[in-house]
This record gives C-alpha cells, structure tokens and sequence, in this order.
C-alpha cells in the first residue's frame, strides 16, 4: 500500500496485520547536505517498510530515493518523457519487496536450563565479540525511536511486530546441533551481560506458527530474537560445520551479494543468503554481501571471523 505524507505533519499508517507492506511516498523541492539523514525520520515517523523520498530539481528531473529500515539508500532519476520505463522500474525494486514473508514472531519457552541462566562461555565469547565490533566502529547507534514516535505508535509497533527499538548488526554462535546463542533484537552489543536480555538460545524455527522458537531462563521478561534469526537457523541446519555468524553493516570489495535488497526477517533473504553460502568456496568460511545492506560472514568460530575480517571492511556499504 502507499502512504502519501505531509512533510509538515508526517501520520503513521496503522496496519491491522504484519503482512501489510507500507511504502510512504513524500515529495520536497528543498536540497539537503545529507539526503538519508533528512529522510529516514520520515520513514520511522510514518511507520513504512519503506520510504519513496522524491526530490523535484529546477531542470525537470527528480530524483526518487528508495530508504529501508536497515539503511538501505539508492535512487533512481526520472527525466520527462519516461513515464512508462519509469514506473516499471520501481514495480521492479518495490514488488519482490512487497511480496516476501517476514519470519519475526518468537515463541518463547521458559525450559533454559538452570546452569544457563548465567550464561556459558559462548555468550562470553559473543560478548567479547560485540565490543570487538564496536572497537572497529561496526556497531552504528540506535536509531532513537522514541524521539521520533508517540507513545501510542511506539505501542502500536511493540503490538505488530514486537519492535522496541531499532539497532543495527548481530552476531551467534552455535552451541550444539540443535540450537545457538544469538544477540537480541534491539540492544547494545557492546554491552551485552545478561541471558534472556542480550543472550537468547535459538532452539529452531517452527514454520506450522511462523516462529523462531526461543528457551529463556523462567521469571525473565525477555527481548525478542534479532529478525536475522530465521537467516542464521537456515545456515546452521545446513551447515554442521559453521560454528559462529556475524552480521554487519559494512562491506568488503571482491564478495558474491544478493541481487535483490530483501527486508530483514524474511524468509527470502533467508534462502537466498543460505543459497549463496552453500555455493561458495568453504561454507564454512563465508562471506556474503547483501545488496544495500551490510555483510553475513561465517566462520568455525568467532576468533576465525574476525581474523579473517581485519583490515578488508569497508565501513560504507555500496548502494544501487
């Protein structure tokens, strides 16, 4: 669906169901130094999975810049005359969008064990592995929600889709055949102590519910599982050998990407990123861009990825 809205006074779309795609649609002659930064308020602000910022210029040409909630940022320009090449090229970008499923329920089951509750040496490796990642500046601040949304919005987000803040990168590592320490949704990975908060064990995906499946300590309120879980779920099933995962918002040259910038949490990003790490090289020690979007990188173990890392990212993700 399309949301038009008013710069002056941005109204959230209120969906009634998490599969209702809203693209807002806002429209400015005003120039910005930093067009995504003056943009994705507006995004946030409008309760969009994605946003069409279109900027009109003196010579006739507008640029339409495509914002996604995981920093996505590219255009395209419209010259007078295109109508028709025009609109089917953003059905081209929006459709395969529109069209995905999100996997971002969580069952949550309080049957951790109780010698877990304090955690283990993986959740202290991850832990040691976030402020490694806010060390090489990979770990961008939290989108701060609440300055943008009512409390009622704010609400109505935790409601659909069980968003309490937006946080960007993730990491796991995996703790038998059957199941994985993963970063939460919505936390500061530098800072990551506690189980059922920072720390969730992924015990599996349950496709009868569409729901990661998730084991807490009992008594806990926990934060929900990072949208990328159904992604890493999909590798580790496939892959035994694949002992950690780390996601970030950077790049590195020379890798195979995704050809479509599926949302985060949907099971086509899912397969699609399962597919190209099955194809590569050493699945085991994989690294796979995701287009207008960041990095999925395997390993046998934390330590392996980040020695194979050092010295090659690059901070700015390609957009296109």
């Amino acid at each position: 669906m399309f949301h038009f809205i008013d710069p002056e006074k941005p109204r959230p779309y209120r969906r009634k169901a998490q599969a209702t795609f809203i693209v807002s649609v806002m429209e400015t002659s005003e120039k910005s130094e930093n067009i995504h930064k003056s943009a994705y308020p507006y995004l946030v602000r409008s309760l969009a999975n994605h946003l069409m910022y279109i900027l009109h210029h003196d010579d006739e040409t507008t640029d339409i810049y495509f914002l996604t909630p995981e920093q996505g940022f590219y255009k395209l320009t419209y010259r007078k005359g295109e109508e028709e090449t025009f609109f089917k090229r953003i059905y081209e970008r929006l459709e395969p969008l529109a069209a995905s499923q999100l996997v971002i329920n969580n069952d949550f089951y309080d049957d951790l064990p109780e010698e877990m509750w304090n955690g283990d040496e993986i959740t202290k490796s991850l832990s040691e592995s976030g402020k490694k990642l806010d060390r090489m500046n990979l770990l961008p601040a939290p989108f701060p929600l609440e300055e943008y949304l009512t409390p009622r919005d704010m609400r109505h987000l935790k409601k659909l889709y069980g968003i309490g803040g937006l946080s960007y990168g993730n990491l796991s590592a995996r703790r038998d055949g059957h199941s994985f320490w993963m970063s939460a949704s919505g936390i500061n990975k530098a800072d990551m102590k506690t189980v059922g908060e920072d720390f969730l064990l992924i015990r599996g995906y349950d496709p009868d519910k569409n729901a990661i499946k998730v084991s807490v300590p009992p008594n806990i309120t926990p934060k929900r599982a990072s949208v990328d879980a159904i992604e890493h779920w999909m590798i580790y099933k496939e892959h035994p050998e694949v002992g950690a995962i780390v996601h970030i918002h950077a790049w590195i040259d020379g890798i195979r990407a995704t050809e479509i910038n599926y949302p985060c949490g949907t099971i086509e990003l899912a397969k699609t990123v399962a597919e190209l790490v099955r194809n590569s090289e050493e699945p085991s020690r994989a690294i796979i861009g995701l287009k207008n979007h960041g990095l999925t990188i395997t390993g046998t173990d934390l330590n392996d990825i980040f020695e194979r890392i050092e010295g090659k990212i690059i901070p700015q993700v390609p957009m296109s």
